[in-house]
């Protein structure tokens, strides 16, 4: 049956994305998280300290559908390739995803289509810039309370 070979790549599948690099000499397991602004104290020394950021966006209610999805997928392809392929235009990678929230002191939980973009940059002053212009676009763009961005320390990549 083929059922095996497609069960071990999947276990490999799933094994790799596990993998965490191994941390810079001298980074402890008390090292803190990269803020905006500031590297991580794991890579504050690395010259070639490379940072992973996801940015969570919103784009359309979870039940748009037809014409108002349609516009709300114009919108972001029209973004994409006026505000963030020109700041980071040797690649980046979009998933769609589905979020939800809840708003403080809300009893209702909110349901939104949503793009999650992932850069790989070095960690200088002019990429941290430019992601957080790539925020403030979004959020004058669409009327967006916020965007959210996640950053992971990463090993210099190797293409």
């Amino acid at each position: 049956m083929h059922l095996r070979p497609a069960l071990l790549v999947l276990a490999c599948a799933l094994l790799g994305a596990c993998h965490h690099p191994p941390r810079p000499p001298g980074a402890g397991a008390s090292a803190a998280p990269a803020t905006s602004g500031q590297r991580s104290p794991a890579f504050a020394e690395a010259p070639d300290a490379w940072l992973r950021t996801e940015l969570y966006f919103g784009i359309a209610p979870a039940e748009a559908e037809g014409p108002r999805l349609s516009a709300a997928e114009a919108a972001w392809r029209g973004f994409l390739d006026e505000e963030v392929t020109p700041r980071f235009p040797d690649g980046l990678t979009v998933l769609d995803a589905y979020g939800q929230w809840r708003a403080d002191q809300a009893s209702e939980i909110g349901r939104i289509r949503s793009r999650v973009l992932v850069i790989v940059h070095p960690d200088t002053p002019a990429a941290r810039a430019a992601i957080e212009e790539i925020r403030a676009a979004y959020r004058q763009r669409s009327g967006a309370l916020s965007v959210l961005a996640v950053e992971t320390p990463i090993r210099s990549p190797r293409f």
